[in-house]
């Protein structure tokens, strides 16, 4: 299923939902499509429109201020693009940067994407004791950064210049 990028009345990213559900809103006048998939359209007896990738809606709703995206183990990954921040090959766990164990807790600054093996081989230890340099530092995203890189990479790249400078 596709992810349709939902943008507030006044173009702020709100956040995704699934392709039917952003046809829905377009056909219902609660939003217009902002940005389509080329040479792509929904059809069906009394519809004939793009499919949309960039949606916007009508009326502008309210979101209480958040300053920074709610950690998740997903979302550590997203932010890290599914790479292991040990030796950048696909991540498919999370790793602590000061162990559980040594009083690390989960939040974004102590969390990093890691492989099975990375993961297995730094144990217990930070990773100066284990030997296993950072190729990035960990980062607090912002809510819009970590809607926009939830989007695969295909389709970030794909968003307008003004939209998809705001993940960078």
């Amino acid at each position: 299923m596709r992810d349709t990028l939902v943008l507030n009345a006044s173009f702020e990213p709100l956040s995704t939902v699934t392709l039917n559900r952003a046809v829905v809103l377009v056909l219902q006048d609660k939003a217009v499509v902002e940005q389509e998939h080329p040479g792509l359209r929904v059809r069906a007896a009394a519809v004939d429109m793009p499919v949309p990738r960039v949606i916007r809606l009508c009326r502008y709703v309210r979101v209480p201020f958040r300053r920074q995206a709610p950690w998740s183990r997903r979302g550590v990954l997203v932010r890290d693009q599914h790479r292991c921040a040990y030796c950048g090959k696909r991540a498919t766990t999370v790793d602590h940067v000061v162990p559980r164990a040594q009083g690390g807790g989960d939040h974004w600054l102590n969390t990093v994407a890691s492989c099975a093996e990375d993961n297995h081989r730094k144990a217990d230890r930070t990773p100066e004791q284990a030997g296993m340099p950072l190729l990035h530092q960990p980062f607090v995203p912002t809510p819009q950064d970590a809607m926009l890189l939830a989007l695969k990479a295909a389709e970030r790249s794909e968003l307008p210049d003004w939209l998809a400078g705001q993940a960078a």
